[in-house]
């Protein structure tokens, strides 16, 4: 039973690294932009929310309402301000500029708020649990979890279901033809970025509310993005919920095993995985 709780409780973990990795997986999918500073706007979100909740007084999870459309904003302008210039064959600016904005963000937020550590406060919903068939499960972990899933399944209705999830689609495929066909590829970008973030806004709240947390973690929650997304197959969503199922069931195996091994069973995973299936466990298929 010990080992099945493990196995459990890490599938629900894995719904958090799915949450941080989605908004990795759709820019990437649309634009083929790797976004260093993914786990820096992470924290920001959760920085944000921590502000949200202590300024209006409000549960962290109604902070949603502000956190979202800010961190959407915030990704539009970075996206046609700065991130649409560094766009091109070569991924090597993309890469430089945002591991500048990282820099930029940690240093920033390091300022604000100092480097304590901090948690939001969600009340009876941080301890709440249930049990299932002799498993004891938290509601917060069972919430993120269906959260994730609800996120996938939104963004892949956006995706294959609106005229918005077609202009994705088209501009990834070939953005010069789609730019003659009357697509704004730079405000196509744009969109795409301001979804990303506002899925990021959500992953930042659950981190918030699961764990504390100080300006420099934005490197580690960018590494379990970055595996969870590389583990389902770069631009497949649904691929990337399942990454981060096997790197949270990985870690938690890893955790039983030995504390010390919790992290470095997870690497040694996507290793692994990396070393089999180069392109992931279900990469996108080209139609």
């Amino acid at each position: 039973m010990d080992w099945l709780n493990a196995i459990v409780q890490g599938t629900l973990l894995g719904g958090l690294y799915a949450l941080f990795a989605a908004g990795l997986s759709l820019i990437f999918g649309v634009m083929r932009l790797v976004n260093i500073a993914h786990g820096d706007l992470i924290v920001l979100a959760a920085y944000l929310g921590l502000t949200t909740t202590v300024a209006l007084g409000v549960h962290p999870l109604l902070a949603l309402i502000v956190v979202v459309p800010a961190m959407a904003a915030i990704g539009y302008a970075l996206q046609r301000g700065i991130l649409n210039q560094t766009l091109g064959d070569d991924l090597l600016p993309p890469l430089l500029v945002t591991f500048g904005i990282s820099v930029i963000l940690q240093n920033a937020l390091l300022e604000v708020y100092t480097a304590d550590p901090q948690k939001m406060n969600a009340g009876a919903l941080e301890t709440a649990s249930f049990d299932l068939g002799g498993l004891t499960l938290g509601w917060l972990p069972v919430l993120t979890m269906l959260v994730a899933i609800a996120v996938i399944a939104g963004l892949q209705w956006v995706f294959y279901r609106t005229p918005l999830g077609r202009a994705f689609r088209a501009t990834s495929d070939n953005q010069d033809i789609a730019q003659l066909m009357g697509l704004n590829k730079a405000h196509v970008f744009g969109l795409a970025m301001a979804l990303a973030l506002a899925v990021t806004a959500i992953a930042g709240l659950f981190l918030g509310i699961r764990t504390s947390f100080d300006p420099s973690i934005g490197g580690g929650r960018l590494i379990f993005g970055f595996e969870a997304v590389i583990i389902g197959g770069l631009g497949n969503l649904w691929g990337t919920l399942a990454g981060g199922v096997i790197l949270g069931v990985a870690q938690t195996i890893g955790a039983k095993i030995d504390p010390g091994w919790q992290l470095l069973a997870g690497h040694i995973v996507f290793l692994l995985i990396l070393a089999v299936r180069p392109n992931g466990l279900f990469p996108r298929v080209a139609a």
